[in-house]
């Protein structure tokens, strides 16, 4: 129990230097029709305790100029959007060809260059190589080809002895609680995509995730952590659907039990992996969020002041519609396609879901700009802001987010009052 009450160590995050890019101009993001984003009964980042003993606006440039930017380097790591080349598709599909070798060549190393994987993985990566490439982005698997397979068959053995261990006391005492509240949070978790109403998909996250809140008893089970580990099921779930099956409508029930078993331990370990480099977001008082929430407000005083008094003048707090773009990583403001294509770069970035994911939060302020300033009172701004209209959004309004994303990272991440 004192082993299980320690938690599991995140692996030493690799420091490497990206080289210096040059940030696109403003860019212009067309938005979809409009989604709701009901949270449920209680608000993200409830804490449940488990007892381990118990066993389509454009983007605004800044209208004055700032003493805090700086100049933008000399190549930008976002390539042009899908659709956005003149010279026609066949070109494209010889640019994603010679990506994918790129990919290839890279995941054949004796000894993988994870700089240079985390180079060509910022603008996307293949969904055929998706899953190993996540898997060593995260700190998963090895750079060292030939420790790989013994890696994962370690870690999955590990896991499974962590379901033989501690599921069987879900219903004891306080833990009780615990598997209730995950439980219920399952059941509406991606409610439109029929992948995560599948009983078994379901049954699959129900462990994982009871299993994580018993080794991590500072913080346990916090509403919206569900969410965090659905993209990682998607993605490791893909290989092994049936062909003409789409990954967001699939039957988890038709693959193989042991398959099965292997996707839910690489999702529990790389969930456990992204939620060690924010694990302040949901301990007590949600320090991380306070933090980073605030990091917002300024910045965003900083790049669109117009809109940064509007919501002011209004009275909103911005803890009202960003402490969920924080707790759950702006899972319940996009769709998971585009949360996917998204996190191909958060884990690009040295730090990518803490520091970086305040830039994109405020790109996406400043995308939807002029419609927010158009909202009057306080109940339309809010519901505005709560309700973002991305759900028709795909790849390329992503890449123009992150791109502008890119900028003011660039342009302000060394200034003080902002830094995540």
């Amino acid at each position: 129990a004192a082993a299980a009450g320690g938690g599991e160590r995140g692996e030493k995050k690799a420091n490497a230097k990206h080289q210096q890019r040059k940030a696109p101009p403003p860019l212009s993001v067309s938005d979809g029709g409009g989604e709701s984003n009901e949270v449920g009964d209680n608000p993200p980042g409830t804490p449940v305790a488990a007892s381990p003993s118990a066993t389509s606006g454009s983007p605004q440039p800044p209208s004055t100029p700032l003493a805090t930017a700086k100049p933008v380097p000399s190549t930008s790591p976002v390539p042009a959007a899908a659709g956005g080349s003149l010279d026609g598709g066949s070109a494209r599909d010889a640019r994603d060809q010679a990506r994918r070798e790129k990919f290839q060549r890279l995941l054949q190393m004796s000894n993988l260059d994870l700089d240079a994987l985390r180079e060509l993985s910022w603008s996307g990566v293949p969904a055929d190589v998706r899953p190993t490439v996540w898997q060593l982005l995260s700190g998963y698997l090895p750079a060292n080809i030939e420790r790989r397979n013994a890696t994962l068959e370690r870690k999955r053995k590990e896991y499974m002895g962590f379901v033989e261990q501690y599921f069987a006391s879900r219903l004891n005492g306080a833990n009780q609680q615990t598997f209730h509240q995950i439980s219920i949070d399952i059941l509406r978790t991606h409610p439109t995509i029929a992948t995560f109403q599948d009983k078994t998909a379901q049954a699959m996250l129900e462990r994982l995730l009871f299993i994580w809140a018993i080794r991590h008893p500072g913080s346990g089970y916090v509403q919206g952590i569900n969410d965090l580990a659905t993209p990682f099921f998607s993605v490791f779930i893909s290989p092994h659907i049936q062909e003409g099956e789409d990954v967001e409508s699939c039957d988890v029930g038709r693959i193989p039990q042991d398959i099965r078993d292997n996707v839910e331990a690489d999702v529990y370990w790389c969930t456990n992996k992204l939620l060690d480099g924010i694990q302040d977001n949901y301990t007590f008082a949600h320090p991380g969020i306070q933090k980073n929430v605030r990091a917002l407000k300024d910045l965003l005083c900083k790049i669109d002041a117009p809109l940064a008094e509007h919501i002011s003048t209004l009275q909103i707090d911005f803890m009202m519609f960003a402490f969920r773009w924080m707790n759950c990583l702006l899972m319940r403001e996009i769709p998971l396609r585009c949360t996917v294509r998204l996190w191909d770069t958060y884990q690009s970035e040295v730090d990518g879901f803490a520091s970086f994911h305040l830039y994109v939060c405020a790109a996406l302020l400043v995308t939807f700009s002029k419609q927010l300033r158009a909202q009057d009172d306080f109940h339309t701004l809010l519901s505005l802001l709560q309700n973002l209209p991305t759900v028709q959004w795909g790849d390329e309004q992503i890449t123009l987010l992150l791109a502008e994303a890119y900028r003011l990272k660039y342009m302000f991440h060394d200034a003080k009052g902002h830094k995540a």
